[in-house]
C-alpha cells in the first residue's frame, strides 16, 4: 500500500512540474497546460479513493495522534 501511494505521489508531482514546463514554453498558446491539470486532479481524487477503499477493506488503520 506504502509503495502505491509513493507512485502516485511521483505522478502527481511529476503531472504538476510537466504542467508548469507547457505553461512557460507555449504560453498560453496551446491546451496542454490544461491537460497536464486535468490529469493532476485525476490523479489526486484516484489517491482518495484508494485511500479511502484500503482503510475500508482494512488494508490500512489509523494510528490516532500521539
Amino acid at each position: 500500500m506504502k509503495i502505491l501511494v509513493a507512485i502516485a505521489f511521483i505522478l502527481i508531482i511529476a503531472s504538476l512540474g510537466s504542467a508548469l514546463f507547457y505553461l512557460m514554453r507555449d504560453r498560453g498558446r496551446s491546451n496542454r497546460t490544461v491537460r497536464a491539470l486535468a490529469l493532476r486532479v485525476g490523479f489526486s481524487i484516484t489517491l482518495f479513493v484508494l485511500i479511502l477503499v484500503a482503510h475500508k477493506l482494512g488494508y490500512i488503520q489509523p494510528t490516532g495522534i500521539r
